[in-house]
């Protein structure tokens, strides 16, 4: 199986290399490659490897009856499995599934403390009840939060190196507008990154099979593993509310205004019967949520409606599989992504910035003349993003950028089937310079 290059590969040399490292835990979503890319470092990087799944060898989880002591864990490990070898300074214990032994958490401390064993562990954030894990082991770890293939490192599956990738950050910071061949082949790149999304495995079979040969079938299968899990993992909460919200997020992107209302997933449902379900998914790495600020302007932290928000998932093939046959025709046939509303670019675009490190905010005003998809910020100013599915009129754009009402917003940016320009107000970018935007604006002069 050939190893796909992700950008935690750099982030594992990184932490092994530094002297005051900690305990590592990978947080993410299932099937987004957390063990595959442990694994592979592991092998490259120790002398021995100590690999412990705890759903798939749950005799190890009664190693810490005795304590949490790093000598007697290591005794009961070796008493279960002899041929471990343990050697200070080159040896990694790679823990993995922490959500089916949160008492592992709990021995990061000693270990953090002891210093001869590197720990690294991992868990699907659909089973981890992140506030146990922090009281159990807060000082003593560092947290790396993975996420499905970003477009970079879906480039990279295809092929493209670092050089190839930095000429079109070179384009965008000098502003200098893509050749016909080079617009053209990169958007359709993004098209198919769209239509498949980032999990690796599906990902993977496309650029080996170079069509979307099974990648469907494999889409609809991570579908029904999440609603599974769903029903395994949801403690204390109503699987039921939790599994509803998750059937009718394609619902919600589909409506106009986008806006997710409990009203709609059943008849004389109330919010208060469904606080929690949508924070369950999004803890759970399934979604992204996008608040409505009150006003555009800055803190965005402290100037949103948490009452008024959308959904969105949080990898665009999960969207892509939950669509019905007819649409999926269409998108893979035809490529024709506008049969549902502008909900694909919204969804795939939230997904990109979210996988930068932004949070989300839209903004719509009470008389709904001024709509907004997205806000980012650069270090003095707030930036309205506006994703266009087509090239209709910029109203919205235009008005937040040029009325003095709104003193926190200085130009805007505007992503659609574009070349790049820039034309006094805002910057235009094809969407798939997207996954650059926070370096760009960082480094924009």
């Amino acid at each position: 199986m050939e190893l796909l290059k992700r950008k935690i590969d750099k982030y594992l040399i990184e932490w092994k290399n530094n002297p005051d490292k900690k305990p590592l835990i990978v947080k993410g979503a299932r099937q987004i490659g957390k063990t595959e890319s442990i694994r592979n470092f592991s092998k490259k990087n120790y002398e021995s490897v100590i690999e412990i799944n705890f759903i798939l060898q749950k005799q190890y989880k009664n190693i810490f009856e005795e304590g949490y002591e790093v000598d007697n864990i290591i005794k009961n490990i070796s008493l279960i499995n002899p041929d471990f070898k343990f050697i200070p300074g080159n040896t990694l214990i790679f823990f993995d599934e922490i959500q089916d032994c949160i008492n592992c958490t709990t021995a990061l401390k000693s270990f953090n403390q002891d210093g001869r064993y590197d720990v690294i562990c991992s868990g699907s954030l659909m089973g981890i009840n992140y506030n146990e894990i922090e009281s159990n082991s807060v000082g003593n770890k560092e947290d790396y939060d993975m996420h499905s293939m970003d477009f970079e490192e879906f480039l990279w599956a295809k092929g493209y190196n670092e050089e190839q990738v930095e000429n079109l950050y070179e384009h965008m910071k000098n502003l200098i507008p893509f050749s016909n061949v080079e617009l053209s082949v990169m958007f359709n790149n993004f098209k198919e990154y769209m239509i498949i999304g980032g999990m690796p495995a599906i990902v993977r079979s496309f650029v080996k099979n170079k069509n979307y040969s099974g990648t469907l079938k494999m889409q609809k299968q991570i579908i029904l593993d999440y609603e599974e899990d769903i029903t395994k993992y949801a403690v204390g909460l109503d699987q039921v509310r939790i599994l509803n919200v998750y059937h009718k997020i394609p619902v919600f992107l589909g409506n106009e205004n986008k806006k997710f209302q409990v009203s709609k997933i059943e008849s004389g449902a109330r919010n208060r019967e469904y606080m929690g379900t949508v924070d369950w998914l999004n803890n759970a790495g399934i979604i992204n949520i996008c608040y409505c600020l009150e006003r555009p302007e800055l803190p965005l932290g402290g100037n949103f409606n948490p009452d008024n928000y959308r959904v969105f998932f949080r990898d665009t093939g999960l969207l892509i599989g939950s669509l019905d046959e007819e649409a999926q025709e269409d998108l893979r046939n035809n490529q024709n992504f506008n049969t549902y509303k502008g909900a694909i670019y919204g969804n795939i675009i939230a997904d990109m910035l979210v996988k930068q490190g932004y949070k989300l905010y839209f903004y719509k005003n009470t008389k709904g003349t001024v709509e907004m998809d997205f806000f980012v910020r650069d270090k003095d100013s707030l930036i309205p993003v506006e994703v266009k599915a087509n090239d209709g009129s910029t109203t919205s754009l235009n008005n937040l950028i040029c009325r003095n009402e709104y003193k926190d917003i200085k130009y805007g940016i505007k992503l659609g089937y574009k070349n790049i320009g820039f034309n006094g107000k805002f910057y235009t970018f094809p969407y798939f310079l997207t996954f650059l935007l926070k370096r760009y604006l960082k480094e924009k002069k």
